[in-house]
């Protein structure tokens, strides 16, 4: 039977089972519902969310591996993504790719061209690449990155690779949304030992030094033993591997592809995977409350004039911020 894709029964079994089939065009319009703040949409996608987050629940122990490739602009993220998957849709892995682009505050919109840089993937039959927008979310991921990871791999995908923003070294966030954390670096590029920041040092799992060809070698593999001796100090309880690879001469990348199952594994065996699974459940908890209270404060009339009152109180210094917020959330518990 055909299905009229503009217009899916997101309730329906029939559409459930075809995204568990691993049909792209309802993959692609599930995190098109998932992404929408149309109002409209909201109770269909909490409801779908759900039946996915039960359906995942009778699936197999941990059938995925969740990754994050995070760094800063220009270190060649969205080319190691494209030979890494390419890499794991040959070892038979099917790879759903989460590139996540910033968001312009004015318009809302965004270039999405990460896709554009993956050009040997984004044919794959085994793969699926959705560009996203960040919806202004800090953090270097999406408002709905962890839902939108919940989804494909109700659709079969077994390895999620989420693309930071690249926007800075601020981008821990995704830690929480993933198994193993990628730091991409390169020597030269600015993002020496001073210009790494303390928190994705912390909450990175591997070290990527990229581009290491050409008359960059020698440099590369002293910023990488330099990176080494500084997490050996940052982090001596951890094993915190740093390795080379040139991304666009595909150099290395089994290698990385080995340190991140050998990675995966041991973390399995001594039960941090599951510990990190389960402070992931207790953080999206936190967030789906919060997204609450902000959508319910939204929603009321009468909070939003009050709202208005309380900023021009603010501009004529009538109050301070704090006393303003005080005065807010009293009000919104009230009558919640």
């Amino acid at each position: 039977m055909m299905i009229d894709f503009s217009s899916i029964d997101f309730s329906s079994d029939e559409t459930f089972d075809l995204l568990t089939q691993g049909d792209i065009q309802v993959l692609a319009r599930a995190l098109t519902l998932i992404e929408s703040r149309r109002r409209v949409d909201q109770e269909i996608r909490n409801r779908f969310l759900e039946r996915c987050a039960q359906y995942l629940t009778t699936r197999i122990a941990h059938p995925t591996v969740r990754i994050a490739v995070t760094g800063s602009p220009g270190v060649g993220k969205s080319t190691l993504i494209d030979r890494l998957g390419l890499m794991l849709v040959e070892a038979e892995h099917t790879v759903a790719v989460l590139a996540i682009d910033p968001s312009s505050e004015i318009t809302g919109g965004s270039i999405l061209g990460d896709k554009t840089r993956m050009s040997g993937l984004s044919g794959h039959s085994k793969a699926f690449i959705r560009p996203t927008p960040s919806s202004g979310q800090l953090g270097g991921v999406g408002a709905m990155t962890r839902e939108s990871i919940m989804v494909c791999e109700v659709a079969g995908f077994d390895r999620i690779l989420v693309e930071t923003v690249g926007v800075g070294q601020s981008e821990t966030s995704v830690a929480h949304l993933v198994d193993i954390v990628l730091l991409v670096t390169m020597e030269g590029s600015g993002d020496g030992l001073q210009g790494i920041k303390r928190g994705i040092l912390e909450s990175m799992d591997l070290v990527v030094v990229n581009k290491t060809d050409g008359d960059r070698v020698q440099a590369s593999k002293r910023f990488a033993n330099e990176l080494k001796q500084a997490l050996h100090l940052l982090r001596p309880h951890d094993d915190v591997e740093v390795t080379c690879l040139s991304a666009e001469f595909g150099s290395g990348i089994s290698e990385l592809l080995s340190l991140i199952s050998s990675w995966c594994n041991s973390h399995l065996e001594n039960g941090a995977f599951d510990k990190r699974r389960a402070d992931q459940r207790l953080k999206w908890f936190d967030s789906a409350v919060a997204r609450t209270i902000e959508q319910i404060a939204s929603e009321r009339t009468d909070l939003q004039s009050l709202k208005t009152d309380l900023r021009n109180a603010i501009t004529d210094g009538n109050t301070t911020p704090l006393t303003a917020a005080a005065h807010f959330v009293n009000v919104l518990m009230d009558k919640t």
